[in-house]
C-alpha cells in the first residue's frame, strides 16, 4: 500500500511539475508576445509576435551551421546574406568590421579589386566629398551636397511608414530622395528632404485628361521648394520597354487621388512617353519641363545599344540648352515592385558594362559639365558605389539598398500587398511593424555608413574624396584569373 500511495504521490508530483513547466513556457510566450508587439525595432516580431524570433534565431545559428546546412554567404539572388548583413549592420550603427578573412571569391570575373596606394594619404589630410551642381544654367539650380542618393520607389509600390522614415532619414543625412513614379504624396514633404520629382510615362501628379502634361499641376510642384529636380522616366531596369505596373489591391483611395487614377483598378503606365518618339522630341519634352518649373530636368533609362545613346548625345551637342541636365543610367539588373519575368531577367545592359560606355560616349560628345551621370541598379554596399564613381559617375543612387536599411527580408512578396516589414503593403497589419520613429534613423545610418566607408576606399587608393577616385584606381577580374586595370579595359574619352 505505501509503494502504491509513493507512485501515486509520485505521479502527482510529476503531473504538478509538468502544468508548473507548461505553466512557465505560457507565461513565458505571454510575455513574449506584449514585448514583441510593443517594441518598434523589428517589424517581424511586431507582426508576428514570438514565432519571428525564430528567424533571428535561425538566421545567427546559420552563421555557425551554414557548412553543413544553409548556402554560403555569397550565394543567395538577387541579394546575398553578406550583403544584407552589411547593411542591417551599418543601419543599426553596430560597425562593419570583420575576422579571419573575407567570404568573396575574389577570381570571378569581372570582380573590382581597388589597387592601394604606397603611400596613402594621412586622415589629417582627408577631407569629406564637395557637393556638385546640377543644372548651373537653369533659374534654379541645385547643388546637390552627396554623391550618394536614394533611389525612386513610388508611394504606391511602397508604404506610408516606409515613405516617411526614407523622407526624415534622408534629410538628416543630408542627401536626395526621388519620388518614384506615383507622384508627390504629402509623406514625401513631410520629412523635409531634398526630393527628385520623376515623371513616369503615365506622368502621375502632372497629368490632364488625356494623360499629357498638366502644366499648371507641373507648376504646383515646382513650386514645393524641397523639390529640386524632375526626371523624365523613359524606362528602369527591371523592365525596359514596359511601363510601371501597380496592382489593383494596392490602388487605395488615396493612392487613387494622389495618382489621378481609378481605385482599385490596376495601374499600368504606357511603354513610353507618346510625346517622346525620337531624340528631338525628347529634347523638346525636357525643355518643356524645364522652362514650366525653372527647375533642372533629367531622364531616366537604361542602355540597350550604345548607337541610341551616341545619337542622344549628338542630338544634345547641337541642342545643348535644350540638353537634359542629369541622365539616370539604370542597370538591366535593377529592381521593381512587380514586373514579367523575361524582362527582369533578360532586358537591358548591366550597369557595370553600360556606365563606363556611356561616360565615354558623354565625354566625347562635349557633354561633360553639361549633362551629370547618375548611375543607379543594384549598387548597396561600399565597394559598389567606389566602383561606379570610378567608372565616371556624378552621382549613385539606390532603392533596394534602403528598403532593406528600412528592415527588408528579401521576402519576393512586393507584388503581393503582403510585404512582412511593412514597406511595400498597405495593409494596416502590416505596416505597424514599420515604425516610422525607429527606422528614420536606420535610413540616416545606412547613408552616413556608405558615404564613410566609400571615403575609405578612396583614401585607401591615394585620394582625399571619392569624386577623385578614377580608372586607374580600380582592376577588373579577367576569365584568365588575371585581373586588367579599368582604364585599360575601358579607355577614358
Amino acid at each position: 500500500m505505501s509503494l502504491m500511495n509513493f507512485t501515486s504521490n509520485a505521479m502527482q508530483f510529476l503531473v504538478l511539475l509538468f502544468l508548473f513547466v507548461i505553466g512557465l513556457f505560457v507565461l513565458a510566450a505571454i510575455a513574449m508576445y506584449v514585448i514583441d508587439r510593443s517594441q518598434q525595432h523589428d517589424a517581424i516580431r511586431r507582426n508576428y509576435p514570438v514565432i519571428g524570433r525564430f528567424r533571428e534565431l535561425f538566421s545567427t545559428l546559420g552563421e555557425f551551421f551554414r557548412q553543413y546546412f544553409f548556402a554560403m554567404d555569397r550565394e543567395e539572388l538577387p541579394f546575398n546574406r553578406a550583403q544584407r548583413h552589411w547593411i542591417d549592420h551599418a543601419s543599426e550603427e553596430h560597425g562593419n568590421t570583420i575576422a579571419f578573412g573575407s567570404t568573396r571569391n575574389i577570381a570571378v570575373t569581372g570582380t573590382p579589386i581597388f589597387a592601394n596606394a604606397a603611400f596613402p594619404p594621412l586622415d589629417a589630410e582627408t577631407k569629406s566629398d564637395h557637393s556638385l551642381v546640377i543644372g548651373p544654367q537653369t533659374e534654379t539650380p541645385f547643388v546637390a551636397p552627396s554623391f550618394f542618393n536614394v533611389s525612386g520607389m513610388s508611394y504606391g509600390a511602397i508604404s506610408k511608414p516606409a515613405v516617411q522614415a526614407l523622407s526624415h532619414g534622408a534629410a538628416k543625412a543630408g542627401i536626395w530622395l526621388n519620388t518614384g513614379e506615383g507622384g508627390l504624396s504629402p509623406y514625401h514633404l513631410e520629412g523635409g528632404a531634398d526630393l527628385v520629382f520623376q515623371i513616369g510615362t503615365a506622368k502621375y501628379g502632372v497629368r490632364n485628361d488625356t494623360g499629357g502634361f498638366d502644366d499648371d499641376k507641373l507648376r504646383a510642384a515646382a513650386a514645393h521648394e524641397t523639390v529640386r529636380m524632375f526626371e523624365i522616366k523613359l524606362a528602369q531596369g527591371a523592365k525596359p520597354g514596359k511601363g510601371g505596373i501597380l496592382p489593383a489591391r494596392k490602388v487605395t483611395s488615396e493612392i487613387s487621388k494622389i495618382r489621378g487614377i481609378p481605385v482599385n483598378t490596376a495601374s499600368i503606365s504606357p511603354n513610353r512617353h507618346p510625346e517622346a518618339a525620337d531624340n528631338a522630341a525628347l529634347l523638346d519634352m525636357v525643355a518643356h519641363v524645364r522652362a514650366v518649373t525653372k527647375k533642372p530636368v533629367g531622364i531616366k533609362t537604361v542602355v540597350g545599344h550604345m548607337d541610341d545613346v551616341r545619337a542622344l548625345f549628338a542630338e544634345c551637342a547641337k541642342r545643348p540648352d535644350d540638353a537634359p541636365d542629369f541622365i539616370t543610367i539604370d542597370g538591366g539588373e535593377g529592381g521593381t515592385g512587380a514586373a514579367p519575368m523575361p524582362l527582369m531577367d533578360l532586358v537591358g545592359m548591366s550597369i557595370r558594362e553600360a556606365l563606363p560606355r556611356v561616360v565615354n560616349a558623354r565625354n566625347e560628345a562635349g557633354l561633360k559639365d553639361r549633362v551629370r551621370l547618375i548611375a543607379s541598379g543594384k549598387l548597396v554596399n561600399p565597394g559598389d558605389i567606389a566602383w561606379a564613381m570610378a567608372a565616371g559617375a556624378d552621382f549613385v543612387t539606390s532603392a533596394r539598398g534602403f528598403m532593406f536599411s528600412l528592415g527588408c527580408i528579401q521576402a519576393l512578396k512586393c507584388n503581393k500587398n503582403t510585404c512582412p516589414t511593412g514597406i511595400t503593403t498597405h495593409n494596416p497589419r502590416f505596416q505597424k511593424g514599420l515604425v516610422v520613429e525607429d527606422k528614420k534613423d536606420r535610413v540616416t545610418a545606412y547613408a552616413k555608413a556608405i558615404i564613410k566607408e566609400v571615403e575609405i576606399i578612396a583614401h585607401s587608393v591615394g585620394v582625399s574624396t571619392p569624386r577623385d577616385i578614377e580608372r586607374t584606381h580600380v582592376r577588373i577580374m579577367q576569365p584568365d584569373g588575371q585581373s586588367m586595370p579599368m582604364d585599360e579595359l575601358h579607355p577614358e574619352q
